[in-house]
């Protein structure tokens, strides 16, 4: 159903999606949907959990995996960075931001979400300065950098701004991190 609800948000947005519209692509009722989810924005932050949950499984995989420092990041970045314009998962960040300047409960949630990404970005900039693989005095402050950057590369690759593109973007990002490499 989460599925279904990312692909109706990534191509109608929020404010066009109707509960009954959903329903029918579903087979079931707008009633039941509501029921269960309570409204629009209760629809979309089980949504972006449901995909951030399956991100975060990835991230602990790549965090487990056996490979250089550098190569960890390099995937890291692949994987937080969106597929291409209009990239479901990020159209999901576009709606939420929308709403949560008045939303306690979607901001809360997205700090939450953001921490898992910040976590699991500074466990690997720790481990690569550790290994004296990258050159990185504050973990935490370079992490937050990175994400700053990657979350404004991802958002003008998903609108599809100036022409970014994921390759594009990856490149942006991969000569930033290449600043930390030794």
């Amino acid at each position: 159903m989460l599925e279904e609800a990312i692909t109706a948000i990534a191509e109608h947005g929020l404010a066009k999606l109707t509960m009954s519209g959903l329903a029918e692509r579903l087979g079931t009722s707008g009633g039941h949907i509501l029921y269960y989810f309570g409204s629009k924005d209760r629809l979309l932050l089980a949504a972006l959990r449901w995909s951030e949950e399956r991100l975060g499984e990835e991230r602990a995989r790549l965090l487990a995996r056996r490979v250089a420092a550098d190569r960890k990041l390099d995937l890291f970045l692949g994987l937080y960075l969106p597929v291409g314009p209009r990239d479901p998962r990020w159209m999901l960040w576009l709606e939420l931001w929308a709403r949560t300047a008045g939303n306690v409960e979607l901001r809360v949630a997205q700090d939450e979400i953001d921490l898992g990404w910040h976590a699991d970005l500074v466990t690997v900039l720790t481990r690569g300065a550790e290994r004296q693989v990258l050159l990185i005095d504050d973990p935490d402050a370079v992490a937050s950098e990175l994400l700053a950057l990657l979350e404004g590369l991802s958002t003008r690759t998903v609108l599809g701004l100036g022409g970014t593109t994921r390759e594009s973007a990856l490149a942006l990002a991969r000569r930033a991190t290449g600043r930390l490499i030794r």
